[in-house]
């Protein structure tokens, strides 16, 4: 029997992993022909989340948990989880419920049929109208500027087929931008539209530091344009300069008594430049500390504790056919 592979990452979410579990196991004990196991991956909260899926466990051995050492924030843990899946198919869903679980029945029919990559996307939402505007412009604009096409309104949510997780095991990228790779594979992708409903219980992890790190995270991973573009505006910026310095230095020649231009030409030049600077300057640290990140080649969590594993110890991840011990 193939085994599918439920991914739940978590942060205080005491309000809302019964019913996920709930849910979940309802559906796919709707497919006596798989077997699953339902891995919740615990990022140190502050709440009793993990008190509650210790007590789920006990009373359901498909439920697998992995308690990292402290918060490896939203981008880490939740791939690192993904890696720790040994099913055929793969499904990724956070814990909100934000994400239609009723969903996962039309994901393992579209991998039935063939599809390796299937994938829930959001054209509406019933969340803050500002959060969701702020997240449609970034996925626009970073679609707009990225080597690859990216999918819009996608959040990782949906299933992915072994052979595709086997790919993603090759990256060794200690800080993924998983919405990239995805579409940097290039296997077909089946996407399925669903409006998200608003959060139950608990409030929302997201913020503009969040929002805001996944986006410089996709800017840097695979667009070059920004980097090309800092080029090109430095180039035009000083045939700019040097047009306008040879224009006031003839007009001064011919005009030497009568010319005077005065400060504000002067203080209006020297802060509008002085800001282009700064905004390249900043764009080439955010780059710089994305390089930064890769080179150090930190793991993308540590754990602390694993319940109902085998033997509940730590699986090797094998990054470039290298076993490393996580």
């Amino acid at each position: 029997m193939k085994l599918i592979s439920i991914v739940t990452p978590c942060y205080n979410e005491e309000g809302n992993v019964e019913e996920l579990h709930a849910q979940v196991k309802a559906i796919l004990e709707q497919y006596p022909n798989y077997r699953y196991e339902h891995i919740f991956i615990y990022n140190a909260s502050k709440d009793k989340t993990v008190e509650i899926l210790k007590k789920i466990a006990e009373k359901d051995s498909n439920v697998k948990i992995i308690v990292n050492s402290r918060n490896f924030g939203h981008i880490r843990s939740p791939y690192y989880g993904l890696l720790q899946a040994k099913g055929d198919a793969v499904i990724s869903i956070v814990s909100d419920l934000q994400d239609p679980p009723e969903m996962i029945k039309e994901f393992i029919h579209q991998w039935e049929q063939g599809y390796k990559i299937v994938i829930g996307v959001k054209p509406e939402s019933e969340e803050s109208w500002l959060m969701f505007t702020i997240r449609r412009l970034g996925y626009y604009w970073i679609g707009r500027i990225a080597d690859v096409q990216l999918i819009k309104n996608f959040t990782g949510f949906g299933l992915y087929d072994k052979e595709v997780i086997n790919v993603l095991r090759s990256y060794d990228d200690p800080y993924p931008y998983f919405r990239g790779m995805i579409a940097d594979i290039g296997f077909d992708i089946a996407r399925i539209p669903y409006n998200q409903p608003k959060r139950k219980h608990g409030i929302t992890k997201n913020n503009f530091y969040t929002l805001y790190d996944i986006g410089m995270l996709g800017i840097t991973s695979y667009p070059k344009i920004p980097l090309r573009l800092a080029t090109m505006a430095g180039f035009f910026l000083a045939t700019l300069s040097l047009i306008f310095s040879v224009f006031f230095l003839i007009y001064k020649i011919i005009y030497w008594n009568r010319f005077d231009t005065g400060m504000a030409p002067i203080l209006i030049g020297f802060f509008f430049f002085s800001s282009v600077q700064l905004f390249f300057i900043g764009l080439l640290g955010e780059y710089i500390a994305s390089i930064n990140t890769r080179v150090m080649k930190r793991p993308l969590v540590v754990e602390k504790e694993r319940v109902n594993f085998e033997n509940n110890k730590k699986n090797p991840v094998l990054v470039n056919e290298q076993c490393t011990t996580i």
